[in-house]
């Protein structure tokens, strides 16, 4: 099933320098506490993302990756800005290293690609893996400044600075595995090579955030060094968690990993159970709403359900390895939501949607953001909405109206989503793969030339991406509130941003909107000012959005999941693959 897809921004190198010297300014200049480490991290994330659009860029126009001054430059101001997390965290967000304004200058004075593109960590905006955990990890090691630290491009690289400076190390070296993704290589210079395999003394760190489905990444390295003659007890992996590669792992690289050396912190140690108060989670939110009444209550990996009015075997699917950190604080009577919405940027980028929403009326309050979690009131008096709960038309006209606000005000920059074209593809495939060939064959009239002319149409905005009943929040008054509605458009698929018609088909479908809900629904978002999607586009969508659930419900179904939830995902999949069979054979 297709559903992944990386987030990226492409521009040039003095765009990410820019941001990078205002992050550090506002670090500068503001005073001791957790929101000027935060600063400082989001700039390790930025000069991070930097180095990897460097290197990737280098490496397409070598065809491997090959050391060069500019990778040189931004590694050394990004191990500057490790050592300056590190000491902010160690003192307890009381000391600060300035960052020698030298080494952006020193970067800037190198021959760098004229354009690069920089992909978003997943782990930095999704998964809560702080940085921080790396260092912490390295000083419990062992392992001395003699050791070799490689980090596997695209997270890997500022993680891997952070084990570097907390092992005394070397700036760390990084390169990136190529090939199918449950079966990497490498692709390396004579002289990255070298600087990899040759004249070593110590040991070999090997850093990134899996493993994931296969850890074929770590593997990769482990392959090409030990086929170059390096030991395998020289061979230490810092991952971004304890547990064992996915189900795609080759043989030899779950046999490895069982007897390889593995060093791992992961965020309850490093934050919920912190040693240091001023480390813990708790903490960072009272700073925002003031002393807690009691401890955190964790509600990730779909507890929150247990909140809810529903029975057990009524509970919503959920992919419990993919949702967001969250938790309920309780402060002074009140409850809040605290959810981790993105270290950096995409923090930034949460915490400002927020703040616009719920201007708008559409979400809960905001208190701020600290060091990644978005913290939010918990609206204990709303229910999820149900079926038959609003009458059709008003709950059209209140969607409505929450649409044409995100189609008028939210545009999405260039490049931001899936071309539509590589959504029918995606749709083509899930449909071949869950439902047969014969099948996938009813999308043979949307053909290349139908799709180009309707691209042209096409108008991305910041989506919502979840228009579920669950995800609606019905009030006493009878008024709605959204709920989760900040990060799907930049969240870990291959959707991104589109046009508004895709939330029209999600909210059509997933609120089974009778014909004339769907007219109430086109005519308020009419009314309030925003563009009516073409009703070819709209069928198409209709299409995609269904297939791309059945493909999203069907791989969490078989990833892991407990066997009541495996049970739940399957009858999504389903229901979605039912009624993306039948729109087909109705002609779409």
């Amino acid at each position: 099933m297709l559903v992944y897809g990386d987030t990226a921004r492409t521009g040039d190198p003095p765009q990410w320098l820019a941001r990078v010297a205002a992050l550090c300014r506002q670090a500068a200049a503001l005073p001791p506490g957790i929101e000027r480490h935060g600063r400082l991290v989001a700039a390790l994330i930025e000069v991070g993302e930097l180095g990897q659009g460097i290197a990737d860029a280098i490496f397409v126009q070598h065809g491997a990756d090959t050391p060069s001054a500019g990778s040189e430059a931004v590694t050394a101001l990004l191990m500057a800005l490790a050592r300056a997390v590190r000491r902010s965290w160690s003192s307890g967000f009381t000391s600060c290293e300035a960052i020698p304004p030298g080494l952006l200058e020193a970067v800037e004075r190198t021959l760098l690609p004229t354009s690069i593109t920089g992909k978003r960590a997943e782990g930095f905006a999704f998964y809560a893996l702080y940085p921080e955990a790396y260092a912490a990890a390295a000083e419990t090691s062992g392992l001395g400044g003699d050791t070799r630290v490689v980090g596997i491009r695209s997270i890997g690289l500022p993680l891997a600075a952070m084990t570097a400076s907390a092992l005394g190390a070397s700036p760390p070296l990084t390169i990136r595995p190529v090939g199918h993704p449950f079966e990497r290589r490498l692709s390396l210079s004579r002289a990255m090579d070298d600087a990899l395999c040759g004249d070593l003394r110590g040991d070999i760190a090997i850093v990134d955030e899996g493993p994931g489905l296969s850890g074929s990444s770590f593997g990769a390295v482990a392959d090409h060094l030990e086929a170059r003659g390096v030991a395998p007890a020289r061979l230490v992996f810092f991952p971004g968690h304890t547990g064992e590669p996915g189900p795609m792992a080759r043989a030899r690289h779950r046999a490895r990993w069982a007897t390889t050396r593995r060093i791992a912190i992961g965020f309850d140690e490093l934050v919920l159970d912190a040693r240091e108060p001023v480390h813990r989670l708790d903490s960072w939110v009272a700073s925002l709403i003031g002393p807690l009444d009691g401890p955190l209550d964790d509600i990730s990996g779909g507890a929150w359900r247990s909140l809810q009015a529903a029975p057990f075997d009524a509970w919503p699917p959920v992919h419990a390895q993919q949702e967001r950190r969250k938790f309920l604080a309780r402060a002074d009577g009140a409850t809040w939501l605290v959810k981790f919405a993105g270290l950096g940027a995409a923090g930034d980028e949460a915490l400002a949607l927020a703040r616009q929403l719920q201007a708008a009326g559409f979400t809960p309050p905001v208190a701020g953001l600290v060091h990644g979690f978005l913290v939010e009131r918990w609206l204990a008096e709303a229910r999820p909405l149900t079926s038959g709960a609003i009458d059709p038309l008003r709950l059209a006209e209140a969607v409505g109206h929450y649409l044409a606000f995100r189609a008028r005000t939210l545009p999405a920059e260039p490049g931001r989503g899936a071309a539509l074209s590589d959504l029918v593809a995606m749709a083509r495939h899930n449909t071949a793969e869950a439902l047969g060939h014969d099948t996938a064959r009813l999308f043979d009239p949307w053909d290349e030339r139908r799709v180009a002319g309707l691209a042209e149409r096409v108008r991305p905005v910041l989506i919502d991406g979840r228009l579920q009943p669950w995800e609606w929040l019905l009030l006493p008054d009878g008024s709605l509130r959204k709920a989760d509605a900040l990060e799907h458009h930049a969240g870990h698929d291959l959707v991104g941003c589109q046009d508004i018609a895709w939330d029209v088909a999600g909210a059509a479908i997933e609120l089974d909107l009778p014909p004339d809900a769907q007219e109430c629904l086109a005519s308020t978002m009419v009314r309030e000012g925003a563009r009516w999607p073409d009703p070819d586009l709209l069928a198409l969508l209709a299409l995609c959005y269904l297939a791309f659930r059945l493909g999203a419900s069907s791989l969490a179904a078989e990833s892991g999941a407990a066997p009541d939830e495996a049970q739940r995902l399957r009858r999504a999949a389903s229901a979605y693959g039912a009624r993306l069979g039948r729109l087909l054979r109705d002609g779409g």
